[in-house]
């Protein structure tokens, strides 16, 4: 069973980096439109999802923000250009200005 990454096939950011992870990435990443899925066990609800980006590991651990976007790119030859993201010193810096733009683009694509 491969990673599955969930995202919001209605940003088109996301919509950007998804062509691109889809053309690079191996066998084992799926990638699933948030808007087209039917209920699947172990997930947040479609809102959350909506709000940062998921990723489902083969084993069924879920990540979500950052962890989620570095693991699924090590699916690609790319995967160690990613890993800077998680150094201890860069990762809460890293952390923060995710959920910054997540939040942002959210409020954006999904106003009250």
């Amino acid at each position: 069973m491969p990673d599955t990454l969930y995202y919001d096939g209605q940003c088109p950011l996301c919509n950007r980096e998804m062509a691109k992870l889809g053309q690079l990435c191996d066998a084992e990443l799926q990638l699933k439109d948030i808007h087209n899925l039917a209920e699947e066990d172990g997930l947040p609800d479609r809102e959350t999802l909506l709000r940062t980006l998921h990723l489902k590991t083969a084993s069924g651990e879920l990540l979500t923000g950052i962890d989620a976007n570095v693991m699924a790119w090590q699916h690609t030859r790319l995967g160690p250009l990613w890993r800077w993201l998680r150094w201890p010193l860069i990762r809460p810096l890293a952390d923060s200005i995710y959920r910054f733009w997540a939040e942002r683009r959210y409020r954006r694509l999904y106003p009250d």
